[in-house]
C-alpha cells in the first residue's frame, strides 16, 4: 500500500511515527489515562484519603507537618472558652439562701420580713424617704426602744413602736385618731334611743364606711368642745384612766364676779360629795356683766367634775367649753365638724400616756 504523499510529492514521515491508540472496545471499555499521563483511575489507585487519614495531617499529611503553620514553627493551641460551674445547692436549706459559696452571698443589713423603716416612716408622714434616711443615719430614729442608724431596716408596722426625737410616730394604717368640736346640746353617744342628736350622727359615713370608732370620755350635753374619737382601745383606756393624769383645759363662764381668794381655793381642793377634788391651774380672764370669764386646767374625769367645783364655790357654770386633751388643741374648728389628728398631735397622746 502506498503511503500518502504531501502536495509536494514528498511522503507523509510523521503518520509512519504516530502510533494508533487502542479503541474503548480494546481496552475492556476503559481508556489508559496513565500511559498518557493524565489523572490514575480508581483501579490504579486503591482509595482515596478519607476522614481518618486526616487525623495524622490535612490531606494526608504526618502529623509533624499538620502541627505547624505556614512558617514553619509549630501552631499555638487555641484558647478554650471557660466552663462556668454549677452552684451547689443544698436540699437543707431554703432556695432562697442556697450560694454557691460564701463570695456569692450579699453584702448589707439583714433583709427580713417586713417593710423598710425609710417606707413607714415616709407612709407616716414623717419625711419624704430620702429626709427620712437622713433622720436614721443621725440617730434621730427609735425603734422598739432602740437608736436605729444602719438603712434599710425592715419592720412590722403593726407591731413596732417607732418614735423620732423622742415622739411617737404611728404607723398603722387602720388606726384613727379624730378630733370633734361637739355642739351644745348633742349627747356624747354613738347613738340614742330617744332620737336626740349625738355625737354617732356626725360619724355615720365613717361608721358605715366599716370604721369602728368610739368616743374618750364624755361630755354632757350642755357641754360642748373637744371630744376625741379613735379606734386605739389601748389609747382610748389610758386617757380616760385617772393614773396617767392627762389634762383637760376648760373655758367656763360663771355667774357673779369672783373674789381673788376663789382661785386659790380650787387649787388647794375642795370637798364633794364623792371626795376632794381641785384644779392644776386657774387664770381669771374677764369680768362683765356680772359673769366671770375663767380658764381651768385639771386632769380628773368624774362626772360634771368642774360644773360641781364652781358650784361648790357659789358660783355655777353658765357656759362651759373643753379647749384642750393633752396635746391636742379645738382651735378654731367649728361646732359639728371633724378633723384627723396631726402626727404630733398623736405622738404627745401616745407619750403622755406612755405608749
Amino acid at each position: 500500500m502506498k503511503k500518502p504523499a504531501r502536495r509536494d510529492g514528498t511522503p507523509d514521515r510523521n503518520n509512519n511515527n504516530k502510533k494508533q491508540r487502542p479503541t474503548r472496545s480494546e481496552t475492556g471499555g476503559r481508556s489508559d489515562r496513565s500511559e498518557a499521563g493524565g489523572r490514575p483511575s480508581r483501579s490504579e489507585t486503591d482509595r482515596r484519603p478519607t476522614r481518618s487519614d486526616a487525623v495524622k495531617g490535612k490531606s494526608g499529611r504526618p502529623d509533624s507537618a499538620a502541627a505547624k503553620n505556614k512558617r514553619g514553627k509549630p501552631k499555638s493551641a487555641k484558647p478554650q472558652r471557660a466552663q462556668a460551674h454549677a452552684p451547689k445547692i443544698s436540699n437543707a436549706k431554703p432556695a432562697r439562701h442556697q450560694y454557691a459559696d460564701a463570695a456569692d452571698r450579699p453584702v448589707g443589713p439583714p433583709q427580713g420580713d417586713g417593710m423598710r423603716l425609710q417606707k413607714v416612716l415616709a407612709q407616716a408622714g414623717v419625711a419624704s424617704r430620702r429626709a427620712a434616711e437622713e433622720l436614721i443615719s443621725q440617730g434621730r430614729v427609735e425603734v422598739d426602744g432602740r437608736i436605729v442608724i444602719e438603712q434599710g431596716l425592715r419592720i412590722d408596722p403593726e407591731n413596732a413602736v417607732v418614735r423620732v426625737d423622742g415622739v411617737r410616730v404611728v404607723v398603722q394604717k387602720d388606726l384613727v385618731h379624730l378630733a370633734l368640736n361637739k355642739p351644745r346640746g348633742w349627747q356624747s353617744t354613738m347613738s340614742d334611743d330617744l332620737g336626740r342628736p349625738c355625737v354617732g350622727d356626725i360619724v355615720s359615713e365613717r361608721v358605715a364606711a366599716g370604721q369602728r370608732l368610739f368616743h374618750v370620755g364624755r361630755l354632757d350635753a350642755d357641754t360642748e368642745g373637744l371630744l376625741l374619737l379613735t379606734n386605739d382601745g389601748d389609747l382610748a383606756h389610758r386617757l380616760m384612766h385617772p393614773s396617767f393624769e392627762v389634762s383637760k383645759t376648760y373655758l367656763a363662764t360663771v355667774s357673779g364676779a369672783l373674789e381673788r381668794g376663789v382661785g386659790k381655793k380650787l387649787k388647794e381642793g375642795v370637798e364633794l360629795d364623792d371626795g376632794p377634788a381641785k384644779v392644776d391651774t386657774f387664770t381669771l380672764l374677764d369680768i362683765n356683766e356680772g359673769k366671770s370669764l375663767v380658764r381651768v386646767t385639771l386632769h380628773e374625769g368624774r362626772k360634771h367634775i368642774v360644773r360641781r367645783l364652781f358650784e361648790a364655790v357659789g358660783h355655777p357654770v353658765i357656759r362651759l367649753v373643753r379647749t384642750d386633751i393633752g396635746a391636742v388643741a379645738l382651735g378654731d374648728q367649728r361646732p359639728g365638724t371633724l378633723r384627723v389628728l396631726g402626727r404630733g398631735e398623736v405622738g404627745g397622746l401616745y407619750g403622755a400616756v406612755g405608749l
